[in-house]
């Protein structure tokens, strides 16, 4: 940025004396040449350190990027040639992101109430679910980072927290100390499939920002947090050896624990004294969900067609509750029903058309099939609790009440329903998830599988083969 006293070789004086200019390198073309920005004639000394300055700003927009950074380079020796202004630093970005850019980034915490506030899609439970995430962990953990400037350092190191702190409750759970123990009293440990499903929600904002034009966000870095693998929870029966093992040392093998034939039984049998048999019997045979069996309604039911059509399902936000549609076209679904249960819910119906008559101007016409006496719904808590109480009653193993559902699709497989029959009426959305779920749960299944493939064996093997 010298200016030198120097003549043309004409011996003409230089129109350029006593005026200024900058010069830099720019990024290399597509095509790979070298190039430079150069411009002279400007007044004085700051105005040239000025517009080399908006030079070097304009660059830093492309933050690194090899391919943003040619485009930069490009508009920039445009505008030099042509002898234009360069463009702002706003236009620069809205050329590299195509679409206008927000003056102010927001902060993730920012981003994820916009986020969730505009998703008008989402099933109130899934809705739930999601603040839930972001009000326990990402704001606490991440709200404070700006949207462009959130790494993957930044989510690893909120599930290192979130993993040391389940460590924590979970020790002083264990302790003998009482005064430790109530310290954490209440405090739920959120283990690895919440993790991973915390992960989902955060992944699933930040894919919405980086399709935002007006976001200066490239990458969804949700997506390279690391994570152990958590493998899908399989129902286990309890067997015998199971059932003394929780006896004993009150073990409980998984989170999905289902019943065997004869402990399914034993239940029914001691539901049968409670108002409330036929809802319980109707999810042990054909495994509704709890919200649904709960929801049903004596409209879409049709005895003479032993057949029902789940078309809505209670759904508990807390222990508030809302009626919706199932939220998947599989959901929506019919069930056909054996001749026991037709007969169970015409029995139903006339001891409810008696307490009906009996309720008089108090009965609520909720339009419901299972119902307090004054026809009011079931709240879906309720009726978990009440079916734990019977359970424990008959002296059986913890199941959940969607334990019950888990065993309906069990049984119906090891008396060899047709796969594709059975997910259609549990309402699953594929054949696969139902089979590799619930196929061979009972172990009797596996073992006349194991026999009936050894038969096979020896009868191809000849009488003179050895152990016949």
């Amino acid at each position: 940025m010298k200016c030198a006293r120097l003549k043309r070789p004409s011996g003409a004086w230089s129109s350029a004396h006593g005026s200024w200019g900058f010069q830099i390198e720019l990024p290399r073309t597509a095509e790979g040449r070298r190039r430079q920005a150069r411009r002279t004639g400007l007044a004085d000394q700051a105005g040239a350190r000025r517009e080399l300055g908006k030079v070097k700003a304009l660059l830093e927009v492309a933050e690194g990027d090899a391919d943003a950074e040619v485009v930069v380079a490009d508009v920039i020796a445009a505008a030099l040639k042509a002898r234009r202004e360069l463009p702002g630093i706003e236009e620069m970005k809205r050329r590299l992101l195509g679409g206008p850019v927000r003056a102010e980034v927001p902060t993730l915490a920012q981003w994820l109430g916009e986020w969730l506030g505009a998703r008008a899609d989402l099933a109130p439970k899934t809705r739930m679910s999601y603040q839930c995430h972001i009000d326990r962990y990402l704001v606490p953990h991440l709200g404070w980072v700006r949207l462009d400037r959130l790494a993957v350092g930044h989510v690893q190191a909120m599930f290192e927290a979130i993993a040391q702190e389940a460590e924590h409750v979970q020790a002083c759970k264990a302790s003998e100390d009482v005064g430790v123990r109530a310290s954490v009293r209440g405090r739920r440990v959120p283990g690895l499939a919440t993790r991973h499903r915390i992960r989902a929600t955060l992944r699933s904002a930040l894919s919405a920002a980086v399709a935002r034009p007006d976001l200066p966000v490239q990458v969804n870095v949700a997506s390279h947090a690391a994570l152990p693998s958590c493998a899908r929870k399989r129902p286990l029966v309890w067997t015998v050896e199971r059932v003394r093992r929780y006896q004993e040392k009150g073990e409980v093998p998984s989170a999905v624990m289902v019943w065997t034939p004869e402990q399914t039984a034993a239940f029914l049998a001691r539901a049968a004294q409670d108002r409330l048999y036929p809802l319980f019997h109707l999810i042990a045979l054909k495994g509704p969900r709890r919200g649904e069996a709960v929801a049903l309604q004596w409209e879409h039911v049709r005895l003479d067609e032993a057949q029902i059509d789940i078309c809505s399902q209670v759904v508990q936000l807390g222990w508030k509750t809302i009626t919706t549609t199932p939220k998947s076209e599989a959901g929506r679904r019919t069930i056909t029903l054996d001749a026991e249960t037709v007969q169970l819910l015409r029995a139903w119906r006339k001891r409810q058309a008696a307490e009906r008559l009996a309720a008089g101007q108090e009965w609520v016409d909720s339009g419901r099939v299972f119902t307090h006496v004054d026809g009011s719904g079931l709240h879906p808590g309720w009726v978990s609790r009440l079916f734990c109480r019977i359970a424990a009653e008959a002296g059986l193993p913890p199941i959940t009440l969607h334990g019950l559902r888990h065993g309906a699709a069990s049984l119906s497989l090891a008396a060899e329903v047709d796969v594709k029959v059975v997910s259609a009426e549990l309402g699953h959305s594929s054949t696969w998830f139902t089979q590799d779920t619930y196929q061979s749960v009972f172990p009797e299944v596996a073992r006349e599988a194991a026999e009936a493939t050894a038969a096979l064996v020896r009868a191809g093997a000849g009488p003179g083969a050895p152990g016949r």
